[in-house]
Parts: C-alpha cells; sequence; structure tokens
C-alpha cells in the first residue's frame, strides 16, 4: 500500500470513528428520556441567553455546561449498559456503580442548574 493510501486508509478510519460517536449520540437520544430532558434544557438556557443577552463569558459558562452535562449523561448511560452487559443479576457492586454514576449527573445537573438560575437573574 503507497503512501496516499494510507493516508486514505487513515481519513476513512477517523470519519468513521466521527460516525460511530454520532450514533452513540443518536441512540442515547432515542433511548434515554434523562438525556432528551437535558438538551431540552439546554435549548431553554440557549433561547434564555440570547433573550437576557448573555456576554462572551457567559456563554462559555453556559456552553461548557451543557457539553459537560451530555458527557455526563453519555458517559453514565455508557456504564450502565457496561454493567448490564456484564450481569443481569441484582448485585451489590453493579448497583453501586450504576448509582455512584447517576450521582454523578445529579452533582453536576444541581450545579448546572444553580450556575444558570445565577446567569439568567444576573442579567435581568
Amino acid at each position: 500500500m503507497g503512501l496516499k493510501d494510507q493516508q486514505i486508509s487513515e481519513w476513512k478510519r477517523f470519519y468513521k470513528s466521527f460516525m460511530f460517536a454520532w450514533s452513540g449520540i443518536y441512540q442515547t437520544f432515542k433511548s434515554e428520556r434523562n438525556f432528551q430532558i437535558h438538551v431540552m434544557i439546554a435549548a431553554i438556557m440557549v433561547i434564555l441567553g440570547f433573550v437576557v443577552r448573555f456576554s462572551i463569558i457567559e456563554w462559555v459558562i453556559v456552553l461548557f455546561l451543557i457539553g459537560g452535562m451530555l458527557a455526563l449523561e453519555l458517559m453514565n448511560t455508557a456504564l450502565e449498559h457496561v454493567v448490564d452487559l456484564v450481569t443481569q443479576e441484582r448485585k451489590p457492586l453493579a448497583k453501586a456503580a450504576k448509582d455512584a454514576a447517576a450521582g454523578a449527573v445529579l452533582v453536576y445537573a444541581i450545579l448546572s442548574v444553580i450556575i444558570g438560575i445565577t446567569l439568567v437573574y444576573n442579567n435581568l
């Protein structure tokens, strides 16, 4: 295989990795109610940001919160799927892993809500 063929192959793998990632996001959106709720709240925050005219710094904060929240929810979903693959039985460690991941999402969601309310209130 020549250098050009190798470069094309690398680009194809790179493209496929993005397609797999988008597929994961799409599948999670279709099947996970909590992810759908987070996306809806994110859309509301973006609309509110335009209404109250967030500053550049406020937009950066909101976008980091949205991105972090969605990424954390995707990781939580992945962990739940892996635990379910390993065992269908009720095991204390499986429950603890799922609960801890859900707890991480909850902590970040509460923090995001507090910061979001603060930003909106600050601009009223």
